[in-house]
């Protein structure tokens, strides 16, 4: 039965059989695989009771294959070539240069330090397989809880039991005010909240950590909230929107330095206000009672390394 001998045959049988069809001698295979020639002898005859028939005879020109010493020669290779293609894979993967690891963040978070890691750990790690998600705090924590992340960068939702978490590292995010180059007050200079107040917004839906920043700064300026908003927590629907109106959007600081470069060409820019709105801090976050791979643990520190340096 076929069961059996794929259980029977081992590595080592492959490998006498690849020297053997290769070398022609049974002597030389013995030196290349450093076994004395009783001790390769004695396996050859092992491997052909094992297979029930005769893999090489011997001739006067050597040791010639049978028919199906032949097709066990094919076969040797490819299965050593992927043996040992394993080995370096599950290497790879005890040193950190190689693997999968999912990670989660807030928009600031992702930009600021996720990419920066990244782009530092694939420098030794290029084939590492990275996921990288960017969403509100609740769906990250949900995510991180049910084992689809490594680790997060984001915030405890109120109502969730923090003590399962290791949270180190609190990061500021600090918000900036975007409209297109056009618009009325892009030019202005120490604007305060009040002189924002009649335009129409776009922006994340009551409750998240943005926009309750950007409100904050309204009533701490002793006005009223804005009543002319669109909610939406996709940057390229804001995008759009301050694109093609007088629309104000709020954005983390790491957003807007990316589109308000010139080399975007989007035409965007920052509103020049006199008092900045500063949202509460994202932490890095994991699971205490789930060990990462050494690879999630080598992007987790490069991220810690970019908390410290800026």
């Amino acid at each position: 039965m076929l069961s059996p001998l794929l259980n029977r045959l081992q590595p080592k049988h492959f490998n006498l059989i690849r020297a053997i069809f290769e070398l022609g001698q049974l002597n030389l295979a013995a030196n290349q695989l450093s076994m004395t020639q009783p001790a390769a002898s004695r396996l050859l005859s092992e491997t052909e009771r094992i297979v029930g028939a005769a893999v090489f005879t011997r001739t006067p020109k050597g040791m010639e294959p049978t028919e199906l010493g032949l097709a066990l020669a094919r076969r040797a290779e490819i299965l050593l070539e992927e043996m040992r293609e394993a080995m370096r894979e599950v290497e790879a993967i005890k040193r950190g240069s190689s693997g999968t690891v999912r990670v989660g963040a807030v928009t600031g978070g992702a930009l600021g330090y996720i990419v920066p890691a990244i782009k530092a750990l694939k420098v030794e790690a290029r084939t590492a397989d990275i996921h990288v998600d960017v969403a509100p705090s609740g769906a990250l924590i949900s995510n991180l809880v049910s084992g689809q992340f490594d680790f997060v960068l984001g915030r405890i939702p109120v109502g969730v039991d923090a003590r399962q978490f290791d949270i180190r590292h609190a990061r500021t995010e600090e918000v900036d005010l975007i409209v297109h180059q056009t618009h009325p007050l892009a030019n202005a200079t120490s604007l305060g909240m009040a002189d924002l107040l009649h335009f129409p917004w776009v922006m994340q839906g009551p409750g998240a950590p943005v926009r309750q920043a950007v409100e904050n700064s309204f009533i701490h300026a002793g006005t009223s909230l804005p009543v002319d908003v669109v909610n939406t927590t996709s940057l390229l629907v804001m995008i759009a929107m301050i694109a093609t109106s007088n629309a104000i959007a709020p954005l983390s600081q790491e957003v807007s330095d990316l589109l308000c470069r010139q080399t975007t060409g989007a035409g965007l820019c920052r509103l020049a206000i006199r008092v900045p709105i500063v949202v509460l801090p994202y932490h890095m976050i994991s699971l205490k009672s789930r060990s990462m791979s050494t690879l999630a643990s080598r992007l987790q520190d490069l991220v810690l390394q970019g908390f410290v340096s800026r």
